[in-house]
Protein backbone atom coordinates (compact mmCIF):
# COMPACT_ATOMS: atom_id res chain seq x y z
CA UNK A 1 0.00 0.00 0.00
CA UNK A 2 1.13 3.36 -0.33
CA UNK A 3 0.02 6.94 0.34
CA UNK A 4 1.07 10.51 -0.40
CA UNK A 5 -0.27 14.04 -0.06
CA UNK A 6 -3.47 14.67 -2.00
CA UNK A 7 -3.66 10.96 -2.67
CA UNK A 8 -6.12 8.34 -1.27
CA UNK A 9 -4.33 5.05 0.01
CA UNK A 10 -3.89 2.75 -2.63
CA UNK A 11 -3.55 -1.30 -3.27
CA UNK A 12 -2.01 -3.60 -5.64
CA UNK A 13 -4.16 -3.74 -9.20
CA UNK A 14 -6.35 -1.16 -8.00
CA UNK A 15 -6.60 1.95 -10.50
CA UNK A 16 -4.58 5.30 -9.77
CA UNK A 17 -6.58 7.83 -7.51
CA UNK A 18 -7.55 11.02 -9.25
CA UNK A 19 -5.02 13.77 -8.18
CA UNK A 20 -6.96 15.79 -5.83
CA UNK A 21 -6.30 19.61 -5.48
CA UNK A 22 -7.50 23.28 -6.54
CA UNK A 23 -6.60 25.51 -9.21
CA UNK A 24 -4.75 27.81 -6.58
CA UNK A 25 -2.15 24.61 -5.78
CA UNK A 26 -1.61 23.89 -9.53
CA UNK A 27 -0.99 27.79 -9.68
CA UNK A 28 1.23 27.56 -6.75
CA UNK A 29 3.72 24.83 -7.88
CA UNK A 30 3.82 26.97 -11.12
CA UNK A 31 5.24 29.93 -9.82
CA UNK A 32 8.01 28.47 -7.03
CA UNK A 33 8.17 24.90 -5.82
CA UNK A 34 9.24 26.08 -2.63
CA UNK A 35 6.49 27.88 -2.03
CA UNK A 36 4.29 25.03 -3.08
CA UNK A 37 6.13 22.51 -0.54
CA UNK A 38 5.42 24.79 2.30
CA UNK A 39 2.08 25.72 1.56
CA UNK A 40 0.79 23.10 0.68
CA UNK A 41 3.29 19.87 1.90
CA UNK A 42 5.18 20.74 4.97
CA UNK A 43 3.92 19.67 8.31
CA UNK A 44 4.15 21.92 10.68
CA UNK A 45 3.42 24.56 7.97
CA UNK A 46 5.97 27.13 8.44
CA UNK A 47 4.73 30.65 9.60
CA UNK A 48 3.28 32.58 7.03
CA UNK A 49 4.17 36.51 7.16
CA UNK A 50 0.97 38.30 8.54
CA UNK A 51 -1.84 39.47 6.01
CA UNK A 52 -1.28 42.29 3.88
CA UNK A 53 -3.46 45.50 3.32
CA UNK A 54 -4.08 44.33 -0.57
CA UNK A 55 -5.57 41.77 0.88
CA UNK A 56 -7.57 42.48 3.26
CA UNK A 57 -9.70 44.81 0.53
CA UNK A 58 -9.74 42.25 -1.85
CA UNK A 59 -11.41 39.84 0.84
CA UNK A 60 -13.74 42.91 1.97
CA UNK A 61 -14.69 43.63 -1.43
CA UNK A 62 -15.34 40.11 -2.32
CA UNK A 63 -17.56 39.91 0.93
CA UNK A 64 -19.45 42.91 -0.15
CA UNK A 65 -20.23 41.84 -3.88
CA UNK A 66 -21.52 38.61 -2.10
CA UNK A 67 -23.47 39.46 0.28
CA UNK A 68 -25.16 41.99 -1.94
CA UNK A 69 -27.03 39.19 -3.41
CA UNK A 70 -28.52 38.61 -0.45
CA UNK A 71 -29.78 41.71 0.02
CA UNK A 72 -33.86 42.31 -0.57
CA UNK A 73 -34.24 44.25 -3.70
CA UNK A 74 -35.27 47.24 -1.96
CA UNK A 75 -31.78 47.24 -0.04
CA UNK A 76 -30.21 47.10 -2.91
CA UNK A 77 -28.96 50.88 -2.72
CA UNK A 78 -26.04 53.04 -2.53
CA UNK A 79 -26.31 52.83 1.69
CA UNK A 80 -27.18 49.20 1.78
CA UNK A 81 -23.58 49.00 0.09
CA UNK A 82 -22.10 51.00 2.47
CA UNK A 83 -23.13 49.23 5.24
CA UNK A 84 -21.95 45.51 3.63
CA UNK A 85 -18.74 47.51 3.37
CA UNK A 86 -18.40 48.52 6.26
CA UNK A 87 -19.19 45.29 8.56
CA UNK A 88 -17.23 43.14 5.99
CA UNK A 89 -14.05 45.72 6.64
CA UNK A 90 -11.09 43.69 7.58
CA UNK A 91 -9.03 46.69 9.34
CA UNK A 92 -5.63 44.57 9.17
CA UNK A 93 -2.06 45.40 7.21
CA UNK A 94 -2.80 49.07 6.58
CA UNK A 95 -0.04 51.35 7.72
CA UNK A 96 -2.63 53.01 10.67
CA UNK A 97 -6.07 54.04 11.03
CA UNK A 98 -6.51 57.06 8.72
CA UNK A 99 -5.69 54.83 5.72
CA UNK A 100 -7.44 52.00 6.34
CA UNK A 101 -10.92 54.30 7.29
CA UNK A 102 -9.77 56.22 3.61
CA UNK A 103 -9.46 52.99 1.97
CA UNK A 104 -12.93 51.44 3.47
CA UNK A 105 -14.38 54.69 1.65
CA UNK A 106 -12.67 54.37 -1.42
CA UNK A 107 -13.83 50.55 -1.62
CA UNK A 108 -17.06 51.54 -0.46
CA UNK A 109 -17.17 54.06 -3.69
CA UNK A 110 -15.34 51.32 -5.91
CA UNK A 111 -18.39 48.86 -5.05
CA UNK A 112 -20.80 51.44 -4.89
CA UNK A 113 -20.26 52.07 -8.65
CA UNK A 114 -19.54 48.75 -10.32
CA UNK A 115 -23.07 47.62 -8.96
CA UNK A 116 -24.25 50.73 -10.66
CA UNK A 117 -23.73 48.96 -13.98
CA UNK A 118 -25.17 46.09 -12.90
CA UNK A 119 -28.77 44.51 -13.36
CA UNK A 120 -29.44 44.42 -9.50
CA UNK A 121 -33.14 42.57 -10.24
CA UNK A 122 -31.22 39.41 -12.54
CA UNK A 123 -30.19 37.32 -9.53
CA UNK A 124 -26.94 35.00 -10.42
CA UNK A 125 -27.33 31.73 -10.85
CA UNK A 126 -24.48 31.19 -8.19
CA UNK A 127 -22.72 33.57 -6.14
CA UNK A 128 -19.06 31.87 -4.58
CA UNK A 129 -20.05 28.73 -5.71
CA UNK A 130 -18.14 25.75 -5.25
CA UNK A 131 -17.47 23.98 -8.26
CA UNK A 132 -15.84 20.32 -9.30
CA UNK A 133 -14.29 19.05 -12.36
CA UNK A 134 -13.20 15.33 -12.44
CA UNK A 135 -11.28 13.22 -15.28
CA UNK A 136 -9.84 10.50 -15.62
CA UNK A 137 -6.51 11.97 -14.09
CA UNK A 138 -7.59 14.90 -11.54
CA UNK A 139 -10.27 16.12 -9.36
CA UNK A 140 -10.30 19.68 -9.28
CA UNK A 141 -12.19 22.12 -6.88
CA UNK A 142 -13.09 25.68 -6.46
CA UNK A 143 -14.82 28.76 -5.77
CA UNK A 144 -16.53 30.60 -8.52
CA UNK A 145 -17.24 34.38 -7.42
CA UNK A 146 -19.68 34.78 -9.39
CA UNK A 147 -22.24 32.27 -11.85
CA UNK A 148 -24.38 34.74 -14.74
CA UNK A 149 -27.01 33.17 -17.07
CA UNK A 150 -26.88 35.17 -20.37
CA UNK A 151 -29.35 34.07 -22.85
CA UNK A 152 -29.64 30.51 -21.77
CA UNK A 153 -26.08 30.19 -21.13
CA UNK A 154 -23.37 30.50 -18.06
CA UNK A 155 -20.77 32.90 -17.64
CA UNK A 156 -17.88 32.70 -15.36
CA UNK A 157 -17.36 35.97 -13.28
CA UNK A 158 -14.28 36.52 -11.43
CA UNK A 159 -13.63 39.54 -9.37
CA UNK A 160 -10.38 41.47 -9.46
CA UNK A 161 -9.02 44.23 -6.86
CA UNK A 162 -5.46 44.37 -7.76
CA UNK A 163 -3.38 47.65 -9.27
CA UNK A 164 -3.16 45.41 -12.78
CA UNK A 165 -6.13 46.04 -14.76
CA UNK A 166 -6.18 42.52 -16.34
CA UNK A 167 -6.90 42.72 -20.01
CA UNK A 168 -8.27 40.43 -22.36
CA UNK A 169 -5.48 38.14 -22.79
CA UNK A 170 -5.53 37.41 -18.81
CA UNK A 171 -9.34 36.14 -19.34
CA UNK A 172 -8.02 34.11 -22.45
CA UNK A 173 -5.36 32.37 -21.10
CA UNK A 174 -6.23 32.15 -17.59
CA UNK A 175 -6.40 28.31 -15.88
CA UNK A 176 -8.30 28.57 -13.46
CA UNK A 177 -11.24 30.24 -15.27
CA UNK A 178 -11.48 27.94 -17.84
CA UNK A 179 -11.66 24.83 -15.33
CA UNK A 180 -14.58 26.86 -13.39
CA UNK A 181 -16.43 27.08 -17.08
CA UNK A 182 -15.70 22.97 -17.77
CA UNK A 183 -16.94 23.02 -14.44
CA UNK A 184 -20.03 24.84 -14.52
CA UNK A 185 -21.25 23.23 -17.76
CA UNK A 186 -20.73 19.65 -16.41
CA UNK A 187 -22.56 20.37 -12.81
CA UNK A 188 -25.76 22.71 -14.73
CA UNK A 189 -25.77 20.40 -17.89
CA UNK A 190 -25.65 23.67 -19.66
CA UNK A 191 -23.10 24.93 -22.35
CA UNK A 192 -20.33 27.94 -20.32
CA UNK A 193 -17.65 29.05 -22.54
CA UNK A 194 -17.33 33.05 -21.80
CA UNK A 195 -15.62 33.93 -18.99
CA UNK A 196 -14.67 37.33 -17.46
CA UNK A 197 -12.31 39.31 -15.21
CA UNK A 198 -14.09 42.03 -13.67
CA UNK A 199 -11.56 44.89 -12.34
CA UNK A 200 -13.86 46.35 -9.65
CA UNK A 201 -11.66 49.55 -8.90
CA UNK A 202 -12.00 50.15 -12.47
CA UNK A 203 -14.96 48.57 -13.36
CA UNK A 204 -12.93 47.37 -16.59
CA UNK A 205 -14.48 43.89 -17.54
CA UNK A 206 -11.67 41.54 -19.37
CA UNK A 207 -13.43 38.80 -21.77
CA UNK A 208 -12.78 35.48 -23.34
CA UNK A 209 -14.94 33.53 -25.43
CA UNK A 210 -13.77 29.80 -25.40
CA UNK A 211 -14.57 27.05 -27.69
CA UNK A 212 -14.80 22.71 -27.17
CA UNK A 213 -11.23 22.57 -28.08
CA UNK A 214 -9.57 25.63 -26.08
CA UNK A 215 -11.68 24.21 -22.95
CA UNK A 216 -9.91 20.76 -23.83
CA UNK A 217 -6.25 22.33 -23.83
CA UNK A 218 -6.83 23.91 -20.45
CA UNK A 219 -8.09 20.83 -18.70
CA UNK A 220 -5.24 18.79 -20.65
CA UNK A 221 -2.66 21.69 -18.97
CA UNK A 222 -4.11 20.94 -15.93
CA UNK A 223 -3.41 17.50 -16.26
CA UNK A 224 -0.34 17.85 -17.13
CA UNK A 225 0.60 19.96 -13.93
CA UNK A 226 -1.14 17.80 -11.90
CA UNK A 227 1.01 14.69 -13.25
CA UNK A 228 4.29 16.85 -12.59
CA UNK A 229 2.51 17.33 -8.89
CA UNK A 230 1.76 13.91 -8.26
CA UNK A 231 5.23 12.63 -8.37
CA UNK A 232 6.76 15.95 -6.31
CA UNK A 233 3.97 14.96 -3.43
CA UNK A 234 4.77 11.21 -3.69
CA UNK A 235 8.74 12.05 -3.56
CA UNK A 236 8.23 14.58 -0.88
CA UNK A 237 6.32 11.52 1.02
CA UNK A 238 9.35 9.14 1.03
CA UNK A 239 12.17 11.99 1.49
CA UNK A 240 10.91 15.52 2.78
CA UNK A 241 12.57 18.54 2.28
CA UNK A 242 15.95 16.72 0.70
CA UNK A 243 13.64 16.67 -2.41
CA UNK A 244 15.83 18.24 -5.26
CA UNK A 245 11.90 18.89 -6.81
CA UNK A 246 11.34 21.98 -4.51
CA UNK A 247 14.38 24.24 -5.37
CA UNK A 248 13.07 27.70 -5.29
CA UNK A 249 12.03 29.81 -8.10
CA UNK A 250 13.56 33.61 -7.26
CA UNK A 251 11.35 36.36 -9.21
CA UNK A 252 9.72 39.44 -8.86
CA UNK A 253 7.07 37.63 -6.55
CA UNK A 254 9.72 36.92 -3.68
CA UNK A 255 9.33 40.11 -2.29
CA UNK A 256 5.56 39.54 -1.59
CA UNK A 257 5.56 36.00 -1.23
CA UNK A 258 4.20 35.40 2.47
CA UNK A 259 7.18 32.45 3.54
CA UNK A 260 10.26 34.23 2.46
CA UNK A 261 11.52 34.33 5.92
CA UNK A 262 12.44 30.74 5.30
CA UNK A 263 13.71 31.27 2.27
CA UNK A 264 17.54 33.15 1.66
CA UNK A 265 17.49 32.96 -2.03
CA UNK A 266 13.77 34.92 -1.77
CA UNK A 267 15.51 37.20 0.29
CA UNK A 268 18.36 37.91 -1.79
CA UNK A 269 15.80 39.14 -4.49
CA UNK A 270 15.45 42.49 -2.85
CA UNK A 271 13.82 43.98 -0.03
CA UNK A 272 10.70 42.85 1.21
CA UNK A 273 6.89 44.54 0.49
CA UNK A 274 5.19 46.51 2.77
CA UNK A 275 2.16 45.53 4.33
CA UNK A 276 0.94 48.38 2.34
CA UNK A 277 2.59 48.59 -0.71
CA UNK A 278 -0.10 46.67 -2.85
CA UNK A 279 -2.79 49.35 -2.19
CA UNK A 280 -3.89 51.10 -5.29
CA UNK A 281 -2.08 54.60 -5.68
CA UNK A 282 -4.40 57.86 -5.33
CA UNK A 283 -7.62 58.02 -8.01
CA UNK A 284 -9.08 54.63 -6.84
CA UNK A 285 -12.30 56.68 -5.76
CA UNK A 286 -15.13 56.74 -7.70
CA UNK A 287 -16.63 60.17 -9.11
CA UNK A 288 -20.12 59.20 -8.85
CA UNK A 289 -20.16 58.04 -5.10
CA UNK A 290 -23.63 58.58 -3.41
CA UNK A 291 -25.66 58.23 -6.82
CA UNK A 292 -28.93 55.63 -6.57
CA UNK A 293 -28.19 52.60 -8.25
CA UNK A 294 -29.86 51.81 -11.80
Amino acid sequence: MTTGPSQQATFAGMPTPLYSGSPSRLLAWLDCPRRYRMQYLDRPRPAARAQRAHTSVGIATHNALRDFWDLPLAQRTPAGVAELVRSSWIDVGFRDPEQSAAWRLRVRDAVTDYLRRSDRERQPVGVERSVSLKTEQIAITGRVDRLDDRDGELVVVDYKTGRQVPTDDDARTSLPLALYAVASARMFRRACHRVELHHVPSGTVAVHEHTDDSLSRKVAEAESIAADLRRADAEFAQVGVESPRFEPRPSAICGWCDFRAHCPEGQRMGPEKSDWAGLEPAGYESAAAGTALP
